[in-house]
């Protein structure tokens, strides 16, 4: 039996992608940044995880069977549901060898060589062959991000030049391929690391302080990379190069050569010397075929753990950036409850567009982070709706209305959650929000040794629910870029990796009661060093300082569910929000009485006395 596989992925293992590159989206009609199609003979099926379930099945038609991944009693992702397909055995699985990274690739064919199967990459992408009006590739010209947006690393000055000579560094600094000589043996040349090839869009456009508009709401361009310890060469269209990108380029000693010369350079090996070339397990499978094993080898990505240690210009971008997009965020809650108090009915996509208007009157304004999910009462179960200009519902005043959404700005990429409710919520509705209250409290409060991972923090935030028997299916929070993707890795609630100083995540629990409501809060932290009232073992303590400043509407908290300390966290939230962005709402006198009122509408204590750890930021 024959198998073919659509990812969602492009040739560079983004999560979002082109227009020209929505193959999976074309073939399907699903429209999620996550699922891959699974077509056989006679059946297909759509593979995806919890976010995106419900929106799957109103979006693909009856050919299609949507497969729940993650769920209890189901395969936890496609992977697991190919090698356990009764009738995948004995079968060539078909699949675009640029669109599955050499990691995935080489564990399907282990799992399946069992089963006498494996994967095949045709020479054509069989989509591209039927896709007749396919979107044409983007012309967008690229530019380079001023210096003073991303800053200093120590007594680095981190420009371009620079962040090659520490890749360099790296490269000189990976032991040799131990595999083919014995200890006692000088390596051969050919054994010895002599360069990497950056694939991952947002590492290139981070090493060089470059961005494009090639992907919707990611400022990235599509280029490869090579740098090696004499050498380093970006592949990208001339079309997007003006004078002054090139006058740019040469300056820092990159040469330039077109997109697609990158598979002729790979097979004539034009670096000209012996020696692998290092690349990331997220790396194409392609590119592992065209190297083969013994040019390459495969090491996690340096330039990922570089960038996500904001250095401290990129932290204070961060921190100007949320400011701004806070006070966008804010103008726009008291817009909307306005609105509906006055009688208006305000449709999900209105509200979004409307805050995109205020966020586009703001400085460094770039454009959005990612589509905007407005949902009100049952879209608000879907985690990642987003509301159709001529197919949107009306928000609800009995329901609670979820927004999540964020801007890009030149100093900084901005996620916010927030979840209000107009009229007067069921206590249902008071319970689950509360729980999630406490969780994301739990998360912004946590104190918490080095080596610690967000993995192993991310019980906190689901504690509180538990409780209940409540939960929710994604992630508890994730990585994000400086002026770069929403999401960026490899830290995160999900990840195994340890937090370190400058590390910057979400903290967004919720919940998703099917067919009826969602809510979901979230802020975005930075991950800081801390003395704690013990100090055991020294200065090894760290903790979160928050970077969002918007408020907590207190409408659905049920307060006797809070403790002391919950109440005071609480409390001291939404008086520092109305702190720090009264002064940038003077011209708006809605906004600021908005403001006002929910920094004076405290629940819990008269006379409140702090409570917890006594924490001194270092």
């Amino acid at each position: 039996m024959l198998f073919s596989i659509v990812p969602s992925e492009d040739a560079h293992g983004s999560e979002y992608v082109a227009a020209s590159d929505q193959r999976r989206k074309y073939i399907s009609g699903f429209a999620g940044s996550a699922g891959q199609a699974i077509i056989t003979m006679d059946a297909a099926y759509l593979v995806t995880d919890s976010r995106y379930w419900l929106q799957a099945r109103q979006q693909l038609d009856s050919n299609w069977k949507v497969i729940e991944a993650g769920k209890p009693g189901h395969p936890k992702d496609w992977i697991e549901w190919l090698v356990e397909h009764p009738e995948v055995s004995n079968s060539k699985i078909g699949i675009d060898g640029r669109m599955i990274s050499y990691e995935k690739a080489t564990l399907v064919n282990t799992k399946l060589a069992p089963r006498g199967s494996k994967l095949v990459y045709p020479i054509q992408n069989l989509v591209d062959l039927v896709w007749k009006e396919k979107p044409g590739k983007s012309k967008e010209a690229v530019f380079v991000h001023p210096l003073e947006f991303t800053g200093t690393f120590l007594v680095w000055l981190l420009d371009a030049a620079a962040k090659i000579r520490r890749i360099r560094d790296w490269i000189r600094s990976q032991p040799p391929d131990i595999s083919q000589y014995s200890r006692s043996q000088e390596p051969k040349p050919s054994q010895i690391n002599i360069a990497t090839l950056i694939t991952s869009l947002d590492a290139i456009a981070w090493t060089l302080n470059m961005r494009g508009s090639d992907i919707p709401f990611n400022p990235l361009f599509h280029a490869y990379l090579f740098i090696s310890l004499d050498r380093a060469v970006v592949f990208l269209e001339k079309t997007k190069v003006n004078e002054e990108v090139e006058a740019y380029l040469a300056s820092i000693g990159v040469e330039r050569r077109d997109y697609v010369d990158i598979w002729a350079f790979l097979r004539h090996r034009e670096w000209h010397s012996e020696g692998k070339i290092i690349i990331s397990p997220q790396t194409s499978y392609t590119v592992s075929l065209v190297l083969t094993h013994f040019r390459c080898t495969v090491l996690p990505s340096y330039v990922e753990h570089m960038m996500a240690i904001k250095n401290d210009i990129e932290l204070e971008g961060l921190r100007r950036a949320y400011l701004r997009d806070g006070v966008c965020f804010v103008r726009f809650l008291a817009w909307l409850e306005d609105k509906l108090n006055q009688g208006y009915d305000v449709t999900e996509w209105e509200a979004a567009h409307r805050l995109t208007e205020f966020r586009r009157k703001a400085k460094h304004f770039m454009g959005l982070a990612y589509e905007n999910i407005s949902a009100s009462g049952p879209n608000a179960a879907l985690p990642h709706y987003t509301p159709k200009k001529y197919e949107t519902d009306m928000i609800s005043r009995n329901m609670p209305y979820l927004n999540d959404s964020g801007g890009q700005y030149l100093d900084g990429t901005c996620d916010t959650t927030r979840t209000v409710h107009f009229g007067r919520p069921d206590p249902e509705q008071c319970e689950a929000y509360t729980r999630v209250l406490q969780g994301h409290i739990a998360i912004d409060t946590a104190v918490f040794p080095e080596g610690t991972s967000g993995h192993q923090l991310d019980v906190l935030a689901r504690r509180a629910l538990w409780k209940d028997g409540l939960n929710y299916l994604h992630g508890t929070g994730h990585g994000f870029g400086s002026f770069l993707t929403v999401h960026e890795g490899p830290q995160g609630f999900s990840s195994n990796v340890p937090l370190v100083p400058g590390h910057v995540v979400t903290n967004e629990p919720g919940f998703y009661n099917p067919g009826k409501w969602g809510m979901r809060i979230e802020s975005a932290l930075i991950v800081r060093r801390c003395r704690t009232k013990g100090n055991f073992n020294g200065d090894i303590w760290l903790g979160f300082e928050r970077l969002t400043y918007v408020p907590i509407q207190t409408r659905m908290v049920k307060e006797s569910m809070l403790t002391k300390e919950e109440k005071q966290w609480l409390k001291d939230h939404n008086q520092r929000c109305y702190d720090v962005m009264a002064p940038y709402l003077k011209d708006d006198k809605r906004a600021i009485t908005w403001l006002r009122r929910e920094a004076q509408r405290q629940i819990g204590l008269a006379n409140p006395a702090p409570g917890g750890l006594t924490v001194d930021w270092g």
